[in-house]
């Protein structure tokens, strides 16, 4: 697969929808105190992990978009036809042996991971849950995992991260590529969409919307307490208030594709009236955080978010996979943090069901780091001026203000950091604790709210990644 155009095509159409190109005619947001109230504990988590698997990881491609016939998809020249047949019976060969979720948990937790998002199912329609609704998934006859103990793999992920105390999120498409009411065998399927007009065919689309809800109520109540609805297929909407040009670049057809969301949440929430949900991209009352994918906003945003990033250049896995340094992902954790953002990190496991080791070996430097620097990430919100150069701040919700200095790619620091604010800042001066170290940092302040940090010789020739100076 063409990576790059992967890349392109899916970041510029995030950046669209998410600048306000596809906004819901009417917007309604979230009042409910117990919901609000929610999202704000889920503010003081900050880090999280998710994992994109599935069939694809058997072949080491992008997860599902091969299947979509779309003018930037590379499918090698290969018929699609022919493809997509492929494709689809990957669930044939699906037996990833060597799955042991507990491990999976493990290196979350000991990485300083607060909470998971799990593929239950991508765009492909298939599900790695024990559903009713389709013969496509871990626990059917025809996939050879059917027999393992594990073949509920939501069930052993779940179970094997919420025994280590991570909030649980189910990752689930509302597209769904494998259902013949979303993509009618009868007609060609020339983009993402629906392959019928829902407005001319409307029992069948009311198949597909009863389908989609009773699949969603199967997670919602068959895994237990879940914390997070991680809704994507953000073309699966309402309504579209987009130019053509603008929505005909996106590959929408600018029908209804309105599922009852309504309806799908008033029922999850029977028995879980404090869950999450994240219907990303479209924006209102059941987006409950934005999910800025595979960037980090500039500056702060005015409401709850989240990126999404993935380790590699790949969600799913990919042997060849270039992995982000541990120094990169720490700045990009306390980059995010000091916005006001939590950093949801995408492993994809390997077709055996390992996670590759050299994403394991960045999730323990990163919790050996969190272990002595997690004071200035959880439980935190932003301070102003929240960025300075090479410094970034935090403060506890009591107001305990921590000066996070990023090093270098090499590691260096250098002895003295000015701290500079268009606004009134007030920090502690004298000596100040630096994080793991028992010398002290001395901070000075100089004129117009400007403060200089001094770092021991010590501290600048022994730190990795970044350091934690308590203001």
């Amino acid at each position: 697969m063409n990576k790059l155009s992967i890349l392109l095509s899916v970041l510029l159409c995030f950046l669209l929808l998410q600048s306000g190109y596809a906004q819901s005619k009417e917007q309604q947001f979230e009042t409910d105190p117990v919901i609000l109230n929610r999202i704000s504990e889920w503010q003081d988590l900050k880090f999280g992990f998710m994992m994109h698997w599935g069939i694809y990881a058997q072949w080491g491609i992008v997860e599902s978009w091969s299947i979509c016939n779309e003018p930037w998809i590379d499918r090698k020249g290969e018929p699609y036809t022919e493809y997509k047949a492929r494709y689809q019976a990957l669930n044939k060969t699906f037996n990833p042996t060597r799955f042991n979720p507990d491990e999976w948990a493990a290196a979350a937790k000991d990485a300083g991971m607060k909470y998971f998002v799990f593929t239950t199912k991508h765009h492909d329609g298939f599900c790695l849950f024990d559903t009713k609704e389709t013969t496509y998934s871990t626990t059917d006859p025809s996939c050879p995992f059917s027999k393992n103990a594990k073949a509920d793999v939501t069930r052993a992920v779940v179970d094997a991260f919420r025994a280590k105390g991570l909030w649980t999120g189910l990752y689930f498409s509302k597209a769904d590529w494998h259902n013949e009411d979303y993509w009618a065998p009868e007609w060609a399927t020339p983009d993402r969409n629906v392959n019928y007009n829902p407005e001319t065919y409307p029992e069948r689309w009311q198949k597909f919307c009863d389908f989609t809800d009773r699949q969603i109520q199967e997670l919602m109540h068959n895994y237990g307490d879940i914390d997070l609805l991680w809704l994507d297929g953000g073309w699966v909407r309402p309504a579209w208030s987009v130019d053509e040009e603008v929505r005909d670049w996106l590959g929408c057809q600018g029908w209804i594709q309105d599922i009852n969301m309504e309806k799908i949440i008033t029922k999850a929430r029977r028995n879980n009236p404090d869950l999450i949900v994240v219907d990303r991209t479209v924006h209102g009352r059941y987006e409950n955080y934005r999910t800025p994918e595979q960037m980090v906003p500039d500056t702060l945003l005015p409401y709850p978010w989240e990126t999404c990033m993935s380790m590699g250049d790949s969600w799913s896995y990919v042997a060849t996979d270039q992995y982000k340094s541990t120094n990169k992902l720490i700045h990009l954790l306390v980059d995010i943090v000091a916005k006001g953002g939590n950093f949801l990190l995408n492993v994809g496991p390997a077709p055996d069901g390992t996670l590759p080791d050299t994403a394991l070996a960045r999730m323990r430097e990163i919790g050996a780091w969190m272990r002595v620097n997690g004071d200035a990430i959880y439980n935190t919100r932003p301070c102003y001026p929240y960025s300075c150069q090479d410094i970034r701040l935090t403060q506890t919700k009591q107001g305990k203000k921590f000066a996070i200095i990023l090093c270098s790619d090499h590691g260096a620091l250098t002895a003295n950091y000015t701290l500079t604010s268009d606004k009134p800042f007030v920090a502690k001066t004298g000596k100040a604790v630096v994080k793991g170290f028992s010398e002290k940092a001395t901070v000075k302040k100089l004129a117009d709210n400007t403060y200089r940090i001094t770092l021991p010789s010590s501290v600048c020739k022994k730190a990795r990644h970044a350091v934690v100076v308590e203001l």
